[in-house]
C-alpha cells in the first residue's frame, strides 16, 4: 500500500517503466528468446521515448520556459495558485487548463507539460496548484476530495475572468493532466456547469465547461466495487472520501473503502466522472501506457487502461466520442494527448 501511494507521486517515470516492461517484455522460452527478450526492451524503450517526448514536465526540461506571470492568486489560500504562459498572437487564444497528479496530496504546478508544443500552436497555458486531500481532511470537509475538484473548477473560472486581460479565447479551453490531475480534468469535462449566473461574485458567474480534454492515465472511477471488478488488485480512492485504513487492525485504506462504499455512495457518483457522463459533454482522449486487461491484475492498477474501456463505452452510448490511446492502437488521428488538443482547440470545436 505504502509503495503505491509513493507511485502516484512520481507518476512520470516508475509505473510507466514498470507497465511498460511488463506489457512488452517476453519470457524467454526458446533458442530465440534471448533476440525476442532484447526485442521486447526495444520496444519498452521506444515507447517511453514516444511518451516522453510528448509528456515531460516542464520542471525537467533542460531549457525552462519562464511563465508570463506567475503564483497569480484565484483564492485566498496559499496553495490557490496558477501559473500562466500568454500565447504571443492579435487574436485571443485558445488555452490548456492544466491539473497536476500525485493522488491530490503531492506535487507542483511545475508538473505542466508540453507547454512549448503549446505556445508554438498558439495556445496560451495554465497550470494551477490546489489544495490537497489531506489539508481538507484536517480542515473537516466532507468529502476531502471536495477541495481539490472544487479548487480546479474556481481556477477555471477565475481564468475565464481574466479573458479579455489575458488575450484568452474563453470559448475554447480544454483540460489537461495525468492521474489525479487527468481524474480531476474528465470530473469538469462531465459535470454540469457550475456557474452561478445570479452571483454578486462576477468569477462564480463564469462557466467551468469545457470544449475538451485530453489527459493520461486518468482514474475514471472511485468506486470502490467497479474498481476491483475491473482490476482485481485495485488499491486506489479510499483517501478521496477520508478512508484511510487503520494499520493498528491491518486494516488497508481501499478494504476500509469497499466496507463503506454504500453509505458513501452519493459521494461517489458525485466525484466519478465516469457517473456524470451526459449526452452534452465534450470530446476526451484517454492515454495508457498498457493495453486493457479487463478482469486481471495490474502491474500499476492505479494507471491501467481497464478505466478506459468502460468510460469509452459509457460515452459512445451517449454518443460522445472518446478516443482511447493504448500500445498496440494504430487507428487514432491523433498519437497522443496534445495532438488531440491543438487539434481540437485550435479548430475552435469539439469534432473534426
Amino acid at each position: 500500500m505504502k509503495n503505491n501511494d509513493m507511485n502516484h507521486h512520481r507518476f512520470l517515470t516508475p509505473w510507466l517503466a514498470l507497465a511498460l516492461l511488463a506489457t512488452l517484455t517476453v519470457k524467454a522460452q526458446t533458442d530465440e528468446a534471448p533476440v525476442t527478450a532484447m526485442t521486447a526492451k526495444a520496444r519498452a524503450v521506444a515507447v517511453q521515448k514516444e511518451f516522453n517526448a510528448f509528456w515531460t514536465t516542464e520542471n525537467t526540461q533542460p531549457v525552462k520556459i519562464p511563465p508570463t506571470l506567475s503564483n497569480v492568486h484565484y483564492g485566498d489560500h496559499e496553495k490557490q495558485v496558477l501559473d500562466f504562459w500568454q500565447a504571443k498572437s492579435d487574436k485571443p487564444t485558445p488555452l490548456v487548463f492544466f491539473i497536476h497528479g500525485g493522488a491530490w496530496k503531492a506535487n507542483d504546478k511545475d508538473k505542466v507539460t508540453a507547454v512549448s508544443n503549446y505556445l508554438a500552436a498558439g495556445i496560451s497555458v495554465v497550470s494551477i496548484n490546489y489544495r490537497f486531500v489531506p489539508e481538507a481532511t484536517a480542515a473537516g470537509i466532507k468529502p476531502p476530495v471536495k477541495w481539490p475538484l472544487y479548487d480546479a473548477a474556481r481556477a477555471l473560472q477565475f481564468v475565464r475572468s481574466k479573458a479579455a486581460e489575458w488575450n484568452i479565447d474563453k470559448t475554447r479551453i480544454g483540460a489537461s493532466g495525468g492521474s489525479a490531475g487527468a481524474c480531476s480534468s474528465l470530473w469538469l469535462a462531465f459535470h454540469d456547469d457550475l456557474a452561478d449566473p445570479k452571483s454578486k461574485d462576477p468569477i462564480a458567474r463564469e462557466s467551468t465547461r469545457l470544449l475538451c480534454a485530453g489527459v493520461v492515465g486518468a482514474q475514471t472511477s472511485l468506486d470502490p466495487k467497479q474498481m476491483k471488478e475491473w482490476t482485481p488488485n485495485s488499491v486506489y480512492g479510499g483517501h478521496a472520501f477520508g478512508l484511510n485504513g487503520d494499520k493498528a487492525k491491518q486494516l488497508s485504506s481501499f478494504q476500509e473503502f469497499l466496507d463503506h462504499r454504500d453509505e458513501i455512495m452519493p459521494w461517489i457518483k458525485e466525484y466519478s466522472p465516469l457517473e456524470l457522463v451526459t449526452s452534452d459533454d465534450p470530446p476526451v482522449y484517454l492515454y495508457y501506457t498498457v493495453a486493457p486487461a479487463p478482469g486481471k491484475k495490474q502491474k500499476d492498477p492505479t494507471h491501467t487502461s481497464n478505466f478506459g474501456v468502460p468510460l469509452q463505452e459509457k460515452m459512445r452510448a451517449a454518443g460522445v466520442e472518446c478516443l482511447l490511446m493504448y500500445p498496440g492502437v494504430t487507428n487514432l488521428p491523433y498519437a497522443n494527448p496534445v495532438e488531440f488538443l491543438i487539434a481540437r482547440l485550435k479548430a475552435g470545436k469539439s469534432k473534426p
